[in-house]
């Protein structure tokens, strides 16, 4: 068994890993990291890509996102599903989209990092499976699951306020890819 978390114990991991469950019918607060925290969305091609994508999930997998902001690293959100599997629907995005965000490094010749971005998802791939290449997002989720209005706004809050906090923008509603955003491309519930 592997353990994500050196320093806890058995019960602690197992305490943590079901704390942080999807299970059918909830809301929840998920964060999707790229691995080694390698800055991806700061060029605006990756994270349109992954707009395109959770809008493919909203059509037609039963996705509902309710706030979301993705970083240059990583994606916020609060969602749920119309059939009640956020995991699944998660699990899906998450291989779809690293598979098409390496193709397009891949292809973008213009792309000053790709040998080093190549380099870095194959290098968090080793020891992951013989099939695996490349390792683009963290395995985990961690889902929070959002029981009290108390809750959700603290959560919303944390989303919105993400880019302001980083220092990309003084207001949240002028960040893009964010659902403070009042242009924004995704197609929120």
């Amino acid at each position: 068994m592997c353990y994500l978390f050196s320093n806890t114990s058995y019960q602690e991991e197992k305490a943590m890993s079901e704390k942080y469950r999807f299970f059918k019918g909830g809301l929840f607060f998920v964060t999707m990291t790229v691995v080694g925290w390698i800055d991806v969305f700061s060029r605006k091609r990756y994270a349109d890509e992954i707009i395109k994508n959770l809008n493919y999930c909203i059509d037609y997998k039963g996705l509902q996102v309710y706030e979301f902001v993705i970083m240059t690293n990583h994606i916020h959100m609060i969602c749920s599903a119309k059939d009640g599997d956020v995991s699944k629907i998660i699990k899906d995005f998450k291989s779809f989209t690293a598979k098409e965000i390496i193709r397009l490094i891949q292809k973008n010749k213009r792309e000053s990092r790709r040998e080093w971005l190549l380099y870095m998802f194959r290098y968090f791939a080793k020891g992951t499976s013989p099939k695996c290449e490349f390792q683009f997002w963290i395995h985990r989720n961690h889902p929070i699951s959002l029981e009290s209005n108390h809750f959700i706004r603290q959560k919303s809050n944390y989303i919105l306020y993400n880019p302001v906090k980083a220092g990309i923008v003084a207001e949240p509603q002028h960040y893009i890819y964010s659902s403070a955003n009042p242009d924004t491309k995704l197609k929120l519930s």
